[in-house]
């Protein structure tokens, strides 16, 4: 286990949770952390576990698949959420893994989890990662392709969408970012708004995020990998 306390860490964001939603008039209930658990040793995972947290967030398949398997022996209730991109060749691994994939963003990769969760019988919750920055370097759907790609998720996939998520750039305020996406997402009455991290979840609470994502608030300085 790392130097820094993660039951500590985890502790005082589900503090500054509770603290954002009462200022914003929310229920804090209404909010769920996602620990973001990407290149974290399970040591570190299990304390958080054993301190009662049980929703997870990871960026890479490959390293999820080879952590949670034993940990999910032990704690069965997990859920745990794929944040990162995701190649439409994991779709397989992706399904079987995952219990919410919220980086869908392309055609491909709407039609490789179509066809998985057909094959598998099993349904992940599915969120549309919007590029609100029009980053050309990151994953997302564009703001003014948002309609068309929901409608094909749908119609020609079959795909039931619940939500939105969007990462803002790193050098922007994010407040005009969550409100877009928020803005979107009531067009679409898309109840799930996955947007916020470490640095900027009380912003993101404000604006209605439903989830926020938190992983070195509570872990401290992620290893390299």
């Amino acid at each position: 286990m790392t130097e820094h306390d993660p039951v500590a860490g985890l502790k005082e964001v589900e503090a500054g949770i509770a603290r954002a939603a009462t200022d914003y008039d929310r229920d804090p209930a209404s909010i769920t952390l996602v620990a973001v658990s990407k290149l974290f040793p399970s040591a570190d995972i299990e304390a958080v576990l054993a301190a009662g947290h049980r929703v997870f967030g990871e960026n890479y398949v490959k390293e999820a698949a080879e952590k949670w398997p034993p940990l999910r022996e032990r704690y069965p209730d997990v859920e745990l959420h794929l944040i990162g991109p995701l190649q439409s060749n994991k779709a397989r691994d992706a399904v079987a893994l995952f219990d919410v994939v919220e980086s869908l963003d392309r055609p491909s990769l709407a039609e490789a989890l179509a066809k998985e969760i057909a094959r598998q019988g099993k349904t992940p919750r599915l969120l549309v990662q919007v590029n609100t920055g029009e980053e050309p370097q990151k994953g997302g759907v564009m703001p003014a392709d948002l309609d068309a790609f929901l409608d094909l998720c749908r119609t020609r996939h079959g795909l039931v969408i619940e939500g939105l998520m969007c990462i803002p750039p790193a050098e922007d305020p994010p407040s005009p970012h969550f409100a877009l996406l928020n803005s979107m997402a009531a067009r679409h009455d898309l109840k799930t708004l996955s947007m916020g991290m470490s640095a900027d979840y009380d912003p993101a609470i404000q604006l209605g995020a439903t989830h926020v994502r938190v992983g070195s608030a509570i872990f401290g300085e992620r290893m390299k990998p």
